[in-house]
């Protein structure tokens, strides 16, 4: 379990100096004025949170902050200790009681994100969780609850991971969650549905639950933890939950075949059922590292689970190793502890560096240096489950995590990249070789329409998010915006502009994708100020005429977006419909991507700008820390929010940053870092692309 402070923090001596703008004089310095702050205070804003990243700072180099989903994962990690029979100490089970507790709305309910509307699945997992750390059925909080549930239809309306948690507790049948046989392991390729046609997150947490399925375990509850009173008829009784849809054939018809599927499954070989469950098996012990199952919770759990119904001891060094992987993600606060659906080392690491090359920090400091060998030491160089569609692509990328050699991905690959090159690490042999291995994968994972996904090539059969088990709607990993300019970012910075191929077909494809109203949508941030923000760096840096209608368009819809207060917020309502984009409470996170989307397509002196940095100034407190309790990153969209811990902190010194070195007449770190002519780099993956 990691504490709120963290462990082996390196004391960093900053020298006199250790700005590039500690030597200019306020006085020399007229065109960074404006009415609403002087650079003096800007100044000491950016120094104040300098000061603070250098002291956080981990003795090995990396930056890491808290990554907090809703209470379905803290819930979901008592369930799982339940399932193992494994017994929580008294302390842990009160800080995680008060933590489901403390984010329970005046309904009874509990959202998906902070300020958000009640979920009804997510209430039920926390009423369960509850029950099963010992809350009484009648305690006030929990008749809210109920009452709530019940008026929402019962917990027979759940969505389907919580189906399936509560058929693994004897709650509900298990025929009741839609069919998922085993056979899965043994599909051919050309079949419709097939583990390389979905995402790398779906088929991590797949793999493992469908051994369960197979075995289809109970783990009994002794009557006091059971949770019959929040169904409106009797649970055993439920059959076929998942109904046909009016108006969508396709969806009605897969429907179909899941019933026809439960009705044939027990009378299927058992032969062939055995041999995928072998399968499963050694798939998922092979993808198991030091980062559990795919480094994300859920499939983290799924596999301990499975572990166990297959007879492992609980010695066994594999499940061990697993069960130690979730245990890491444990953190505690005061009187609350939580459970993270994942750790985001090297994702918090590149924009810390990046964040403090853009507010001066010279690349030789020692923060630096540190920060750029540690993140060269997580380059992963071994084949993973992209290479399916890939075989020749030779690998070099990096993952999210500590440690997920399987899943690096096409997000946190070119932001690294992108650090490294603000810090000068191309002017290294040892690493410009090994940067030049990673710009070429990321070259290669570039997918036909143009863009680029997470983690896959080409990862876009929408048709099987039509299937029962998929009513979360994530299923897949096509091409996004927010990615895409991501990667046309990184290329421009290395010398590859409009005229490289790669570049060109993503611009066509980022003109494709904007919106009527000018923005772009936000994959993996909420949501169009997100999107927006990183299509607009990317366009810029590519060296696109910034004054083209469309992107004129995405400049004054960002600025039509700007609160009273002078900051951007939106909701993760916004997921719901574009009529909801850019709308929403100011946040710190999302002011500094408006400020950094507008400042790239040239909007430095403007009064929105101004007033956007303002706003930051004015958000700061006195130990150089910024606030802020919404939710701005996205899991799943409508499904599954992130509140990156560190996107307070980060983005808003990179924002300062970037806007005290072009209102002062210099460049950004990122434009003085950027290659006049492409790298000379060795990019065989275009070969393979024509």
């Amino acid at each position: 379990m990691r504490q709120n402070t963290r462990k082996a923090i390196k004391v960093v001596k900053k020298p006199k100096d250790s700005s590039d703008f500690s030597r200019q004089k306020e006085d020399a310095q007229p065109q960074g004025e404006t009415s609403l702050f002087s650079i003096k205070r800007l100044n000491k804003v950016i120094k104040r949170s300098v000061d603070r990243f250098l002291s956080i700072q981990n003795a090995e180099g990396y930056w890491v902050f808290d990554l907090e989903a809703d209470t379905t994962i803290p819930s979901e990690y008592v369930l799982l200790q339940r399932f193992l029979g494994i017994q929580m100490a008294p302390d842990l089970k009160e800080r995680i009681a008060n933590y489901i507790r403390g984010r329970q709305l005046d309904n009874g309910g509990w959202p998906l994100f902070y300020d958000g509307d009640e979920d009804l699945s997510g209430t039920v997992k926390a009423y369960f969780a509850l029950k099963i750390l010992g809350d009484a059925m009648d305690a006030p909080h929990m008749t809210r609850a109920r009452n709530l549930i019940l008026s929402l239809g019962g917990a027979s309306r759940v969505n389907v991971f919580t189906r399936i948690t509560m058929a693994l507790f004897g709650q509900i049948p298990w025929r009741t969650a839609p069919a998922m046989p085993i056979e899965i392991m043994l599909l051919p390729k050309w079949f419709f549905f097939h583990l390389h046609k979905i995402s790398y997150w779906s088929r991590t947490v797949i793999v493992p639950l469908l051994i369960l399925y197979a075995r289809q375990p109970v783990c009994n509850l002794s009557p006091g933890e059971t949770i019959s009173e929040l169904f409106q008829e009797p649970a055993e009784n439920l059959r076929n939950i998942d109904r046909y849809r009016s108006g969508d054939l396709a969806k009605s018809l897969l429907i179909l075949l899941d019933r026809a599927l439960k009705v044939v499954q027990p009378f299927m070989p058992k032969r062939p059922a055995r041999k995928a469950v072998k399968i499963a098996e050694r798939w998922t012990l092979k993808r198991m590292g030091e980062g559990g199952l795919g480094a994300i919770f859920p499939a983290m759990a799924n596999a301990v689970m499975a572990l166990k119904e297959l007879g492992y001891p609980s010695d066994h060094p594999d499940f061990v190793r697993g069960l130690k992987s979730i245990e890491d993600l444990l953190v505690t606060h005061g009187s609350e502890t939580f459970c993270q659906p994942c750790v985001s080392p090297i994702w918090d690491t590149c924009l810390s560096l990046s964040a403090l090359r853009e507010a001066g920090i010279p690349a030789d400091h020692e923060a630096v240096k540190d920060a750029v060998d540690w993140l060269f030491k997580k380059l992963i160089t071994s084949r993973g489950d992209w290479a399916y569609r890939a075989h020749d692509l030779e690998p070099a990328g990096w993952a999210f995590q500590f440690e997920n050699t399987y899943y690096p991905d096409v997000d946190d690959t070119p932001m690294v990249l992108m650090a490294l090159q603000r810090a000068h690490a191309i002017d290294r042999v040892g690493y410009k070789n090994k940067m030049e291995k990673a710009v070429n994968w990321l070259v290669g994972m570039q997918s036909s329409d143009g863009g680029w996904g997470s983690f896959d090539i080409d990862n876009n059969y929408l048709y099987l998010n039509k299937i029962p088990f998929a009513d979360h709607g994530a299923l897949l990993d096509p091409s996004t915006s927010d990615l895409t300019g991501r990667c046309v970012e990184l290329l421009s910075m290395l010398g590859y502009g409009l005229e490289f191929p790669p570049v060109s077909r993503a611009v066509e494809f980022l003109r494709k994708e904007q919106e009527e109203c000018g923005a772009w949508f936000g994959r993996w941030g909420v949501n169009y100020v997100y999107g927006t923000w990183s299509v607009l760096k990317g366009l810029k840096q590519a060296g696109e005429d910034m004054s083209k209608p469309y992107i004129r368009k995405a400049v004054e819809w960002l600025k039509s977006c700007q609160n009273p207060d002078n900051g951007w917020g939106e909701s993760c309502n916004s997921y719901a419909g574009v009529s909801c984009a850019g709308k929403g409470k100011s946040t710190v996170s999302q002011t500094a991507w408006a400020l950094l989307g507008l400042m790239a397509a040239g909007e430095v002196k403007s009064s929105a700008v101004q007033r956007g940095v303002h706003y930051l100034l004015n958000a700061q407190d006195r130990q150089g820390s910024w606030e802020e309790k919404l939710y701005t990153g996205t899991g799943f969209p409508m499904v599954f929010y992130l509140r990156y811990h560190g996107y307070r902190q980060y983005f808003s010194l990179w924002a300062l940053g970037e806007y005290r070195r072009l209102r002062t007449g210099n460049k950004t770190s990122q434009d003085k870092a950027a290659l006049n002519e492409p790298a000379s780099f060795r990019l065989t993956a275009l070969k393979k692309k024509r």
